[in-house]
């Protein structure tokens, strides 16, 4: 018996258009492989593999809750303050573990870039959805920490996925532009890290909003990740959701993602030759 194998050939796009999204889609199949290979790279040769998933939020919780929570007496809206802290710390994941990684995803596969044709939009695609598995991989820990502080799960549950993938579609949109200055220029690489650090203290992720001084909370609007982390927290927690916040930060990541889709594309054609 003759076995044919069957290939699909994947064209890179021509002209100044954007990245073909449909095509992106054909080959989703692709996308989980190199999801798959991300984790593998990243947890394989490690001693406890994808358990730094789950210890990174888990040892941070720890920590803010002794220092912050204990120490310095940070108030928490009324919520034990570990449940509330983990509640931030883990929408800010996605977002930042997908931004560092999609922004450093033409750069960190080089050699693929050079050699391969195919859709390079699934790079920093696969980088943020793998910042997704790992959340996936951190339930069981929320899960006991809210069961621990005695918070109540209710059916909101699930309007949780709506600012987490929302953290999400922010990570790729802002990934895409960061991704077009990495091929030009590694310090953005250096400096993403501080910046990220920088960024989730501007962020109500290990404070309430409410500490925030009213003559200054209309600053907290001008950073959509304000709306994704509260929004996160209220649905775990029970709590009414402002509609209008997420709305303004989901127009927010829209624009990010059509900016971004733009200046991925007129990187893309010399991403071959400067990598």
């Amino acid at each position: 018996m003759t076995t044919v194998a069957q290939h699909r050939l994947i064209r890179a796009g021509r002209g100044s258009r954007l990245p073909d999204l449909v095509e992106a889609w054909q080959a989703r199949e692709l996308l989980a492989q190199l999801v798959r290979r991300d984790l593998i790279a990243r947890y394989r040769p490690t001693l406890l593999g994808a358990a730094w998933a789950i210890l990174q939020p888990a040892a941070a919780t720890v920590v803010f809750s002794l220092f912050l929570g204990g120490l310095v007496g940070v108030p928490s809206d009324g919520f034990p303050y570990p449940a509330f802290v983990l509640l931030g710390l883990l929408p800010w994941g996605v977002f930042g573990g997908g931004l560092s990684r999609a922004a450093a995803s033409l750069v960190a596969n080089a050699p693929l870039v050079g050699k391969a044709s195919f859709p390079r939009v699934l790079l920093p695609a696969s980088a943020v959805a793998s910042s997704l598995v790992d959340f996936a991989f951190s339930l069981p820990v929320l899960a006991l920490v809210l069961l621990a502080c005695g918070v109540e799960l209710t059916s909101g549950l699930l309007l949780a996925l709506v600012p987490l993938l929302l953290a999400g579609l922010l990570a790729f949109g802002m990934g895409l532009l960061l991704v077009a200055l990495t091929v030009r220029y590694r310090d953005v690489l250096h400096a993403l890290p501080a910046l990220l650090q920088l960024a989730m203290f501007a962020t109500p992720v290990v404070y309430p909003a409410s500490l925030v001084p009213a003559s200054h909370r209309w600053l907290l609007l001008l950073n959509p990740m304000v709306a994704v982390v509260e929004g996160f927290r209220c649905a775990v927690l029970g709590r009414a959701i402002e509609a209008g916040p997420l709305l303004a930060a989901a127009v927010t990541a829209m624009a990010f993602l059509v900016l971004g889709l733009a200046a991925f594309r007129a990187a893309e054609r010399r991403a071959a030759d400067t990598l």
